[in-house]
């Protein structure tokens, strides 16, 4: 047994906790949204109350590492989709939407494709694309491009990925193009991260983010709409609510559609009790989706991930030598605590700040 798995059977039962608490999916839907959050099947499978915590709360699945190139082509044209398979057939049975992440990023290529991409040769991305999205034709909303954008690099803002050095900047393009004739009914979108904060890294890549969007109209390539990943940093800077409706309103002006595809929280003060960390978490998950729900083109919000207990969010060395002499030997602050549940599956300050920005929000 897993150490995450012990944790759930030892855990008090969420169902009869689950039983009494309003569901977050009831109230977005309620507004004209949709609510969801990052999963993997083998964490569902072995975990009733994770099961039962997405069925309560989720009207939207994204697969948190199964739909990724590296993870389901190990060797060119042989195809391993088991777990993305399994992931789509508790979402048919369940009733619950699927959003597809991702097939172009540049952190998840498979070592023999580094080859054929120096080589210029787009067989391989055009496959992997072809493969993914014909086999799963009910998914409704695709990454098709995932964090295109860098700054400091290249006047356009684009990343120096394997794809770009390979193909050039059009390659974003193609991907949408190809990824249209397989999955026509599909809303098709660009999927990008550090859009939130008052800092110059962020202002930067908020207008990077729009120029992009801006050529991509221009030559009518098929994009739909754009993903923000809104992970929030506490700590990392200040968040201007003006500035960010504004970047909401120019994008929105473009026709696109909007999701939060990523929502989560890195900590900043482990050293302080729980319910502190807690406070500041929904604190500033409730400012960010008051002003993201105020824009109509808002349609939706995925978590990555419902519970602290399989978040990716580690504690860094940095996070441990600042806090040096915080805790006894062989303690510490537990989980980071940046989900909607905790580790027990108890719903969190987050939780209810998510809950009540749904239930706030203007109608869609």
């Amino acid at each position: 047994m897993t150490a995450a798995a012990a944790l759930a059977a030892s855990a008090p039962s969420s169902t009869a906790d689950s039983s009494m608490r309003a569901s977050i999916q009831k109230a977005a839907v309620a507004g004209g949204r949709f609510f969801g959050a990052a999963a993997q099947i083998g964490y569902i499978n072995a975990e009733r109350d994770l099961y039962d915590a997405f069925i309560r709360d989720c009207g939207c699945l994204t697969p948190e590492i199964d739909l990724k190139w590296a993870t389901n082509e190990p060797s060119p044209g042989s195809f391993d989709f088991r777990a993305m398979d399994g992931l789509a057939r508790f979402a048919s049975r369940t009733g619950i939407r699927l959003r597809g992440h991702t097939p172009v990023w540049h952190r998840s290529i498979p070592p023999w494709a580094e080859g054929p991409l120096a080589d210029a040769d787009w067989r391989p991305v055009g496959r992997y694309i072809a493969a993914t999205l014909r086999r799963f034709p009910t998914v409704e909303e695709w990454d098709v491009v995932n964090e295109p954008i860098d700054t400091g690099k290249r006047m356009d803002g684009l990343r120096e990925s394997p794809f770009l050095q390979a193909f050039g900047p059009g390659y974003i393009q193609r991907a949408l193009e190809e990824a249209r004739e397989h999955a026509p009914r599909a809303r098709l979108m660009i999927n990008e991260f550090g859009l939130e904060y008052d800092t110059p890294e962020h202002r930067d890549r908020r207008y990077l983010l729009l120029k992009l969007v801006e050529r991509l109209k221009r030559v009518e390539a098929p994009l739909d709409g754009v993903g923000l990943q809104s992970h929030l940093r506490l700590g990392y800077g200040p968040f201007s609510q003006p500035q960010f409706a504004a970047f909401l309103h120019e994008l929105a002006q473009f026709g696109v559609a909007i999701t939060l595809t990523e929502l989560d929280v890195k900590e900043e003060a482990y050293a302080a009790p729980a319910e502190t960390r807690d406070q500041a978490v929904a604190d500033a998950v409730r400012a960010y989706l008051d002003v993201a729900f105020a824009e109509p083109r808002v349609g939706g919000l995925l978590c990555w991930g419902l519970s602290d207990r399989h978040s990716w969010l580690d504690l860094t060395e940095e996070d441990w030598s600042r806090h040096a002499g915080a805790w006894k030997p062989g303690e510490g602050p537990g989980f980071n605590r940046g989900a909607p549940l905790d580790a027990a599956m108890r719903p969190k300050p987050m939780y209810r700040a998510i809950l009540q920005a749904f239930a706030q929000a203007p109608r869609r």
